[in-house]
């Protein structure tokens, strides 16, 4: 009866020491499982820190960055087409002689008749009454009338945009608007009825006109 008392008692303290070493085996489990999980996470943060800090070796081959800029594109413009020239109104001279007064619209020249100082768009040729004026060049008749200043006066349009202009003519003209003429026809006779030149007496007032522009009426005439 004694034996077993005791060996009941004998084995209670034996259950007691086997748990006490089982809770300390795992406290020093768990102490060196969390020491090197401690370690483990130092050694990976100071190894990337090392890589993050680590100078560029300075001989290593680095792809070159191309920094020439490209070249710049040539736009070509639109070739504009020359506008051109109308050819040069070949006349011939309305009557025989030569102009007694001359082309000025540069500089104001003396007027005899006027007594004052201006321009004068054209050339005055000396023609006693009556002397047959003819067309400096082909054309058509635009206009028959009779001017305050330079009295009877024909206009007649050419190719190319120029106009002739025949002033100080008798009344009776030759021509009327719309009538096509030929070089040499007549188409009037000279007078004295040129209000701002009587002092030439009877004469014929010539002018020419590009694209309505003043032309001095020698430059053709010396195209003869």
């Amino acid at each position: 009866m004694s034996d077993n008392k005791h060996g009941f008692g004998w084995n209670g303290k034996g259950y007691y020491i086997a748990l006490i070493l089982c809770a300390a085996a795992i406290g020093i489990t768990s102490y060196v499982y969390e020491r090197n999980q401690r370690l483990s996470t130092q050694a990976q943060l100071q190894a990337t820190q090392a890589v993050q800090t680590a100078p560029l070796e300075t001989g290593a081959d680095v792809p070159a960055i191309a920094t020439q800029p490209p070249e710049p594109r040539v736009q070509q413009m639109p070739t504009q087409p020359q506008p051109t020239q109308p050819e040069k109104l070949r006349v011939t001279a309305p009557v025989a002689g030569e102009p007694v007064y001359g082309y000025s619209v540069q500089a104001l020249c003396y007027n005899q008749t006027t007594r004052d100082w201006r321009v004068h768009a054209g050339v005055d040729f000396p023609a006693e009454a009556g002397t047959e004026v003819c067309a400096a060049a082909a054309g058509t008749v635009t206009a028959a009338y009779t001017d305050d200043l330079l009295g009877p006066t024909v206009e007649i349009r050419h190719q190319g945009g120029y106009t002739t202009r025949y002033s100080s003519l008798e009344k009776e003209l030759a021509v009327a608007v719309g009538d096509p003429v030929q070089a040499g026809q007549v188409i009037g006779r000279a007078a004295d009825t040129a209000l701002v030149e009587t002092a030439l007496g009877s004469h014929l007032h010539f002018a020419v006109t590009s694209q309505g522009k003043t032309m001095d009426p020698m430059e053709f005439l010396a195209l003869e």
